[in-house]
């Protein structure tokens, strides 16, 4: 009996946390707080979001393509990164973009203290601060990942986790190559959408080549970009 009743124990235990997993990595719910992965709108407008960084060896490149195009992004950095390469984060504040805040350290933000949630986001938002950015500095969980302590801290903290609609990069048959990657965003991308590309390191080549592809592809399509707290205020102000 107590056999049967252990069993049993370990499979609701499994299923709940099972559960729970599936529940951290929602993109667009989260228990408490608001959280944002596309705005509803009728306008065809778009944010290009960039995770991780910035890097010494990739920031200019980046930078330079979108003042090409004179389109601004929102770049999610990490606080460890600014604090390594504070010029790069300047530059990305004084070219107009936004910065966000995606951890400290970029370790999954679930399963963890509230201590240790609110010194992850307290550090890198007074490096960004540092930085000289200026404007609001919205959340983005590495990975994806949110529970229950990270969503009430953000709530108490007045900020909006921003998660996305077009990952192209999640797939593998797509991150392979540039092209696959533009037309993945082509395929998929809506009014008010959210696009995620990580273009900050060696072994993201392709994302960054595809950068010039998708803006020219997006903007022969009618598509505007701004920056997350634009597109947010563009929805709230046509809804």
């Amino acid at each position: 009996m107590r056999k049967k009743h252990l069993i049993a124990a370990v499979t609701a235990i499994t299923v709940l946390l099972s559960g729970l997993w599936q529940l951290s990595k929602m993109r667009d719910f989260q228990l408490v707080g608001n959280l944002v992965a596309r705005v509803a709108c009728s306008d065809k407008v778009v944010a290009l979001t960039f995770d991780d960084g910035p890097t010494r060896e990739y920031t200019d490149t980046v930078l330079t393509t979108l003042a090409k195009h004179a389109v601004k992004a929102t770049f999610f950095v990490t606080g460890s990164e600014v604090e390594k390469n504070p010029a790069e984060a300047s530059r990305i504040a004084s070219a107009g973009h936004e910065l966000g805040n995606h951890s400290y350290s970029h370790a999954r933000m679930v399963f963890k203290l509230p201590a240790t949630v609110k010194d992850e986001i307290e550090k890198t938002d007074a490096a960004i601060r540092n930085a000289g950015y200026s404007g609001q500095i919205h959340f983005r969980p590495p990975y994806g990942k949110k529970l229950l302590i990270l969503p009430w801290y953000l709530q108490k903290a007045g900020k909006t986790t921003i998660m996305w609609d077009i990952e192209p990069e999640t797939f593998a048959e797509t991150a392979v190559s540039a092209e696959a990657i533009s037309d993945h965003i082509m395929q998929q991308v809506r009014p008010g959408s959210i696009i995620l590309l990580h273009v900050m390191y060696a072994s993201r080549e392709e994302s960054r080549k595809s950068l010039e592809l998708v803006i020219h592809r997006l903007k022969k399509e009618g598509f505007a970009f701004k920056t997350v707290s634009e597109l947010i205020k563009h929805a709230e102000a046509q809804n």
